[in-house]
């Protein structure tokens, strides 16, 4: 108990001591300034100036951002709005009519021999037809209500019949529902698979080209070229 008082003792006279040198140091400094006043005041207002200045330069650069990032958030809003707008006229279509709206997309981004089965058991080619550059296309499309997701047995039956019973060199899913499950996508992507989901089905619509879409959403379009038929 002793030796414990000493150390309280010890501590609040260290303390004391170092208030007092505190006071001392503060008492001098100021001594200093008042003596060199001449000297001291214009680089006092040349530090209180550029203080000024950089606060002023921050608020005005949080400021900026700020205004960025809400004309980010605002943009991608009514691109957001601007595609759903769109996708009502598609959700509209019956099935039949939406391949043949795929079709229509593909035609007007410069695909070549387009065809749509526009029956069941095509085997996933709902439209086929050729790219710009000769690579053959092959389409399956997944009339979808946009809260349904493309299940692994959706891509399954595709991955089956894309490339070893057509021949495609660029497979492309293409669904009016927002979402492939996760099992899915990865089968898409080892796959090389294209996956377009609502969102970027929407961007097609409203004008995005095809070339652009493929790399966005599985592993792109394939290696291999093929000549027009």
């Amino acid at each position: 108990m002793a030796a414990r008082r000493r150390r309280r003792r010890l501590k609040k006279r260290t303390r004391r001591q170092l208030r007092g040198w505190g006071a001392v140091t503060a008492l001098a400094a100021v001594v200093w300034v008042v003596g060199h006043w001449s000297t001291v005041w214009p680089t006092l207002v040349a530090v209180l100036a550029a203080a000024a200045c950089g606060g002023a330069g921050w608020a005005l650069l949080r400021a900026h951002r700020r205004a960025v990032g809400q004309d980010r958030a605002w943009r991608a809003r009514e691109e957001a709005r601007a595609r759903e707008l769109s996708m009502a006229e598609v959700d509209a279509l019956s099935w039949q009519e939406f391949e043949r709206y795929v079709a229509g997309l593909c035609r007007r981004d410069g695909c070549t021999k387009v065809v749509v089965s526009g029956k069941s058991g095509d085997l996933g080619a709902d439209v086929v037809g050729y790219l710009a550059d000769g690579r053959k296309l092959v389409v399956q499309c997944k009339k979808y209500a946009p809260h349904r997701s493309v299940s692994s047995q959706d891509m399954q039956k595709f991955v089956g019949t894309a490339r070893p019973e057509h021949g495609a060199d660029v497979a492309l899913f293409v669904t009016t529902c927002r979402t492939f499950t996760k099992a899915a996508l990865g089968l898409a992507l080892r796959q090389d698979i294209v996956a377009l989901h609502r969102d970027l089905l929407g961007a097609w619509v409203r004008g995005a080209h095809l070339e652009t879409l493929i790399p966005l959403n599985g592993s792109g379009g394939g290696t291999k070229r093929r000549p027009s038929a």
